[in-house]
């Protein structure tokens, strides 16, 4: 399934690695190019031609709604989305938490584009048709540089290194090497039970909803005085149709927060609005605290808001 992205982009000339267009060569003609999936058992779908900076409901909708549809053929053993690095980890994870698939849901992406001197993004898609058709695969999970990350824990690092991607202290999931892929610990998702090939239940919900509950991500620095989240409370409550209901606070080291936030977190508390606390740093998790705002559980700010956003949509 394509979406766009890098992987899909073009430019003018070989040696521009930056000024292309996102989202301009089809899916059909990626898999086209590939001779070791010539000729093989490869069906191919467009689903979005944009640049992943963009991404927004209705891509995330028509996703979901396709992959649940293709995983339910029991011909199908995996699906394949190419997409672009910038929100790859916001769509891996909600993905993960939406679907919860029991076969191999794999999302590649490149750094360079589809024209440059020596593209990355056929070797990462040839990797992804292979970990989606390995032996006891599932979950969500992303392959890029031959590093094979997990949808909980992946997070760009880099803004142009075509091994741009990090799992943090977890780890990769495993690699591929070789054509092989070798497995450093269990795949997403691993022992999960269902009657189903992804969780009907929370993809119904999701494929219902007409937008996503408004949640915002602040950070707190040195001398933060809590003035964009009093502007987001004054502004946002009563906002139709997506009042404010939750912020996601990416707190400085172990998830402290500046006195001055704090304070204005815990009015925000009072007025309804939910609060998570996350860390700026890119490893280790948030400690306990006596804020008494609630811990991402080890997730990023940006998931941590995604997170939030489906538990919200629950009502």
């Amino acid at each position: 399934m394509g979406t766009g992205g890098t992987i899909a982009g073009r430019a003018s000339s070989p040696d521009d690695l930056s000024g292309y267009v996102a989202g301009q060569v089809g899916v059909a003609d990626l898999v086209r190019d590939i001779p070791a999936l010539a000729g093989g058992a490869v069906e191919v779908e467009q689903v979005a031609q944009i640049d992943s900076k963009d991404m927004d409901l209705g891509v995330w909708q028509a996703l979901v709604e396709r992959i649940a549809h293709h995983l339910a053929r029991p011909d199908v053993v995996g699906v394949v989305v190419t997409h672009g690095t910038d929100t790859i980890e916001e769509t891996a994870y909600l993905l993960q938490s939406v679907l919860k698939p029991r076969k191999p849901v794999v999302l590649t992406c490149a750094m360079r584009p589809a024209t440059a001197l020596a593209p990355d993004g056929p070797q990462n898609l040839n990797d992804a048709v292979l970990l989606a058709r390995c032996a006891g695969a599932q979950g969500v999970v992303v392959v890029c540089a031959a590093r094979v990350h997990g949808a909980l824990d992946i997070a760009k690092t880099h803004t142009y290194q075509v091994d741009a991607f990090d799992s943090g202290d977890a780890g990769p999931v495993g690699t591929v090497e070789h054509g092989q892929v070798r497995l450093f610990r269990p795949w997403p998702g691993a022992g999960d039970t269902g009657e189903g090939m992804v969780d009907e239940t929370t993809v119904k919900r999701f494929l219902k909803a007409t937008r996503l509950p408004r949640v915002e991500i602040v950070l707190s620095h040195a001398a933060a005085d809590g003035l964009m989240v009093r502007c987001l409370l004054e502004h946002g409550l009563n906002s139709s149709p997506a009042p404010l209901q939750g912020l996601v606070v990416a707190g400085t080291g172990n998830g402290t927060v500046h006195r001055s936030l704090l304070s204005v977190l815990e009015d925000a508390m009072t007025a309804g609005v939910r609060v998570v606390r996350s860390t700026r740093c890119a490893r280790g998790q948030v400690s306990a605290d006596k804020t008494g705002i609630p811990d991402s559980d080890g997730l990023s700010p940006l998931k941590a808001r995604l997170a939030l956003m489906l538990d919200l949509l629950k009502g």
